[in-house]
């Protein structure tokens, strides 16, 4: 990969880009503040096999605040710079590329979007002494002992999926098959949903998709009486053959299925699926209604993305936002930033933000980001509907 300065109204970043690769059309200089940059690593999906849709709306948020932070006169007249890398869901390369921006010297590390890559990324970070706050992966053993070195925004898997699962049960569907693949996060989840539901009366039955062909996947729903059908599976593969055909399956017209990860939440799903990727639901962390400064930045990253932001891009914008105010009021040592958790009180696009110790959370969480279930409208794919918050 080739290393190349781009200077566009965000400010100042560095990339990794394919060799030969050329500035994007429409990226402009601007005046740069005085001083030597604040460099902040990121770590972000951008190609496959990473879920590169998520990781383009995380580095838009990431981009917006960086450049909103310069705007308003960087860290003590220094300016912000986000140093990118792209961690195409591949442990390994995440945790070589939190190894390559420490010896860069990095104030902090920030981003990431898939839970198993996040945990690796968390454990070099901690062993070298770099703080990284994660934007929007859940697994909630992100480090395997506790640390300071680590925080996080998005709320723990088992927070979040334990809502989901009062909604399975508001919904009156207690018969729940889990489409599966080999993963710790997938296998997390899968805990967490049986051990919410069997003391309610669910029952939790797992389906490998690395045995089963869509339509033997959907004989086993039959043959089990399954009313929910949950997707613990990667998208586009083999998600959108499920849907398919389970979509198209007349024995299966009653059944729900869910998708409680957020493969629905962007655009390709629907591109994919048409009508068929509506009425699936799934979470996501917003509230019911944006606040003032939520608003706006909806706005500005809309103009940014081209399209709707999803959760992923607040995330990103309120993990800069946070790194903002503590390397303006604790300064820039590693250590001093990791310190500074326990204190942090910032106004976030999604309400206002503190990290505090969560009983089973190995880092400082902010506890909690809202939560809901949503799903595409059937009638307008375009539409989300609130089906359940908690």
């Amino acid at each position: 990969m080739g290393e190349q300065r781009e200077q566009g109204e965000q400010g100042e970043r560095t990339v990794e880009r394919p060799e030969g690769e050329q500035r994007k059309q429409g990226e402009r200089a601007v005046e740069h503040l005085e001083g030597e940059s604040v460099r902040l690593g990121v770590l972000v999906p951008l190609t496959r096999p990473g879920w590169a849709e998520a990781g383009r709306h995380l580095l838009a948020g990431l981009e917006l605040a960086a450049r909103e932070v310069n705007d308003a006169g960087g860290i003590a007249g220094r300016p912000l710079e986000l140093v990118v890398r792209d961690t195409a869901a591949d442990p390994e390369r995440a945790a070589a590329a939190v190894e390559e921006l420490a010896g860069l010297g990095v104030a902090a590390l920030a981003g990431e979007y898939h839970s198993v890559v996040a945990r690796a990324a968390a454990a070099r970070a901690d062993a070298l002494g770099v703080p990284f706050l994660c934007s929007s992966a859940v697994l909630d053993a992100l480090t395997d002992e506790p640390t300071e070195w680590v925080a996080r925004l998005a709320p723990a898997q088992s927070h979040g999926w334990r809502s989901y699962a009062d909604f399975l049960l508001g919904a009156g569907r207690r018969r729940i098959a889990v489409a599966t693949q080999p993963s710790v996060y997938w296998a997390s989840g899968t805990r967490v949903l049986r051990d919410h539901l069997a003391p309610r009366g669910g029952t939790v039955v797992e389906l490998d998709t690395n045995a089963l062909t869509p339509d033997a996947l959907c004989d086993a729903l039959v043959d089990c009486g399954a009313t929910a059908l949950l997707l613990l599976v990667g998208h586009p593969e083999p998600a959108v053959p499920i849907v398919r055909a389970v979509r198209g399956d007349r024995r299966l017209a009653e059944i729900l299925i869910g998708a409680p990860a957020g493969q629905p939440e962007f655009a390709e799903w629907t591109a994919a699926l048409g009508e068929d990727g509506a009425g699936i639901p799934f979470l996501r962390y917003l509230p019911a209604r944006l606040g003032p400064l939520g608003e706006r930045v909806a706005k500005e990253l809309r103009e940014r993305l081209g399209e709707a932001p999803s959760f992923v891009a607040f995330e990103g914008w309120d993990t800069v936002a946070v790194l903002a105010a503590v390397l303006r009021s604790h300064g820039t040592g590693r250590e001093a930033i990791a310190g500074s958790w326990p204190g942090v009180v910032v106004d976030g696009t999604r309400g206002p933000i503190r990290f505090s110790r969560t009983p089973g959370i190995s880092v400082r969480q902010w506890t909690w980001a809202p939560v809901q279930v949503v799903d595409r409208d059937p009638a307008e794919p375009g539409r989300f509907r609130i089906l359940h918050s908690g």
